[in-house]
């Protein structure tokens, strides 16, 4: 049996560790991805530019939508500091995503 509280340490590890720079490195390897034992596939990356970070969680089922009690246990514990967010979905997906973005206003450029 998979361990939630271990293998959520070890996927913010391995995206802290690694974190994808925007906006040219999108490839994210296998490092940031869990395969739980009843087939819930979860990935989880941090996405940094130089004036944010986007924390990202992607949670997947082969045979159907994940529910919403399993993407918050996982959630819980792998975005932290910030609130995260569903993004929009196709209608029949098996996939949900979830993202949090931490701004600094003082990189970002001057409004217009």
């Amino acid at each position: 049996m998979i361990e939630i509280e271990t293998e959520a340490s070890r996927l913010r590890a391995a995206a802290e560790a690694k974190p994808l720079r925007l906006p040219i490195n999108r490839k994210v390897d296998e490092s940031h991805h869990a395969v739980t034992p009843d087939g819930l596939s979860v990935w989880y990356t941090i996405q940094v530019s130089p004036h944010s970070r986007i924390q990202e969680a992607i949670f997947e089922r082969a045979d159907h939508m994940p529910s919403d009690e399993e993407c918050r246990r996982w959630i819980e514990l792998l975005i932290v500091g910030a609130d995260a967010t569903e993004a929009p979905s196709f209608p029949g997906a098996m996939t949900r995503r979830f993202e949090a973005f931490e701004r600094n206003p003082e990189l970002e450029a001057p409004s217009a």
